[in-house]
């Protein structure tokens, strides 16, 4: 497994603004959008692609298009709908299949209650967006599930990680093809298993409080 944390000034902007609690919800949808499309122009960088030919006004060429089938991004429901506009911003072409995954509070577990994918996702490249990797089961669960179903690798994309989700993912996952892609990786997991500064329940914050 490979972890990159993307080092650049307008993330780390946009994450501190991100954490503050008196963000708004719409600033924090629109930021967490932005903040993907970053997160995104890094994850993709092994995208895979092909020569192809293009007319330019003047002349014959060549170029470069994304081999198909296109990658598939899979949000996790609900917080990850609030990065798919910025993932397909950058790769407009990409497919979107979802999984409904939630978090069992008293066993911290994760289950599967809804998903919209192919049977068979044989040598696809595949882009999970979920905001928090807090005790990593959610993901583990989901990277587990793709992989069942072919995927040839999956990367995933999340604001933020606990070195606790981190450390799980890499035992619990070794052998996989699978990249995590973060914008910080900060200090710890609470009492909670909330993630140690965060930035509180993303959900929540994206969407507001569902009782």
């Amino acid at each position: 497994m490979r972890v990159l944390v993307v080092d650049h000034p307008l993330v780390a902007h946009k994450l501190t603004i991100l954490r503050d609690k008196n963000t708004s919800s719409p600033v924090f949808r629109l930021l967490t959008e932005e903040l993907v499309t970053l997160l995104a122009y890094e994850a993709t960088r092994e995208v895979r692609v092909q020569e192809v030919q293009v007319e330019t006004p003047i002349t014959t060429t060549r170029g470069t298009g994304l081999v198909k089938p296109t990658p598939l991004v899979v949000p996790i429901l609900r917080a990850g709908l609030g990065m798919l506009e910025g993932m397909t911003r950058l790769v407009p072409t990409a497919e979107v299949g979802f999984l409904g995954m939630a978090r069992n509070e008293e066993t911290l577990e994760a289950i599967t209650y809804a998903e919209r994918l192919p049977d068979d996702l044989s040598g696809r490249q595949v882009f999970v967006l979920d905001p928090m990797l807090a005790t990593g089961g959610t993901l583990r669960e989901a990277i587990t599930f793709l992989f069942d179903r072919g995927a040839a690798d999956v990367t995933c994309i999340c604001l933020l990680a606990a070195p606790e989700g981190l450390a799980r993912l890499e035992e619990e996952l070794a052998g996989r093809n699978v990249t995590i892609v973060l914008a910080s990786i900060d200090e710890k997991l609470n009492d909670l298993s909330y993630i140690v500064p965060g930035l509180g329940d993303a959900g929540d914050r994206l969407y507001g409080v569902v009782g």
